[in-house]
């Protein structure tokens, strides 16, 4: 059985940053990936939008986590000419009642130290977006959009430039938290036959992350939550946007609205809408949803020309929270939570997980740091 510090599951943009830093740390490291190349999960399926951090209940680990990565993001796609962008957002006021929301947000995100909100009038707004119509709007400056492959292939880089393995093609067979050595308690086995053990394992497996820890042996399987899978589709824009910021309506239970984000290259694409499903590989889009599309995209863009919005892509959020309840905060279980030396279970890490990522790949090093 061969024998390895550090064993990271998952080689999205958060198993990718995990493994980073735990090698920037001094650890070896193997990150472990079950398809033929990295990021083709959730990580490849997003709006690659940086966000400020504006929505999240205080003190949660998205709030905290959003802001601290987002600082953290720039500075590391600057210094590593990463493909980015700090466009600014809006969040727009369709009617009335929406205007009184916006005061609501704007104190959330000062609980979350995001102090950089300027509330706008209409015309205020139209003057920065003249296609754009609301009652009033948000525009947060620091929200941007990112290169989520340039900056996992970065990642990818400073991770084998630190020591650290990355295995494609090999999916976890079985995972024993006490059937590995005196010295390295934690085994791993995966398809191809290949025997693992390792002191530290970090499951950042998302979509599967609930199922892989459901089948850990040693673990309190009372401690996990039930997975739930909402698909996320996109429509992508025929024409050239008339915009230069990201659009955003005032937000809705499950997700932030459909709304319209731009690429590096100026591309617009709408949504994710949110759509509960069993199947996780459910990943195609049904034109006949463009129908929503176009209502809720007119509301601030009556402009929207007819058979603009062709359909796109579908992500899907790896949520621990279902139709009918409020969205849950990501859950970092470590060593305190569950009682086993050297691993964390990375739960329900959707959006703003890409923002977040090397927040939380600092946060995971300081959970492991009592295990040498």
């Amino acid at each position: 059985m061969e024998q390895v510090d550090a064993v990271v599951i998952g080689a999205g943009v958060i198993g990718l940053a995990v493994g980073r830093a735990l090698a920037l740390a001094g650890r070896e490291v193997m990150v472990l990936e079950s398809e033929n190349a990295i990021g083709t999960g959730t990580s490849s399926r997003n709006s690659e939008v940086i966000h400020a951090g504006i929505y999240y209940p205080a003190g949660s680990l998205k709030a905290r986590l959003c802001v601290q990565g987002k600082a953290m993001l720039y500075a590391y796609c600057a210094e590593r000419a990463v493909g980015h962008q700090r466009l600014g957002k809006l969040i727009v006021a369709t009617s009335p009642d929406q205007v009184k929301a916006l005061d609501g947000i704007i104190a959330k995100a000062a609980a979350n130290g995001v102090q950089d909100l300027q509330k706008l009038t209409s015309e205020q707004a139209r003057a920065l977006e003249p296609a754009l119509v609301c009652e009033a709007a948000l525009l947060s400056p620091s929200t941007g959009v990112v290169d989520s492959h340039g900056l996992m292939l970065s990642l990818q880089g400073d991770l084998e430039n630190a020591g650290g393995l990355l295995a494609l093609v090999s999916p976890v067979q079985h995972i024993g938290l006490k059937q590995g050595t005196a010295t390295h308690p934690i085994r791993v086995s995966t398809q191809d036959g290949t025997e693992l053990a390792c002191r530290v394992l970090v499951n950042a497996a998302g979509l599967s992350a609930v199922a892989l820890a459901q089948r850990m042996d040693g673990l309190n399987k009372s401690l996990l939550p039930q997975a739930h899978c909402a698909k996320g589709n996109y429509f992508t824009l025929a024409v050239k946007a008339p915009f230069s910021r990201l659009i955003y309506p005032v937000p809705e239970k499950a997700g932030l609205g459909v709304h319209l984000t731009l690429d590096l290259g100026g591309q617009a694409k709408f949504g994710p809408d949110v759509q509960w499903v069993s199947d996780p590989a459910d990943l195609q889009v049904d034109p006949r949803r463009g129908d929503a599309f176009y209502a809720e995209v007119r509301r601030y863009w009556p402009g929207l020309p007819d058979g603009a919005l062709q359909p796109g892509y579908a992500g899907m959020r790896p949520k621990i929270s279902g139709p009918d309840e409020a969205a849950a905060d990501f859950m970092i279980q470590g060593p305190a939570d569950h009682g086993v030396p050297g691993l964390v279970n990375l739960l329900g890490i959707e959006s703003p997980g890409l923002t977040s990522s090397l927040a939380i790949a600092a946060h995971v090093n300081h959970l492991l740091q009592e295990t040498v």
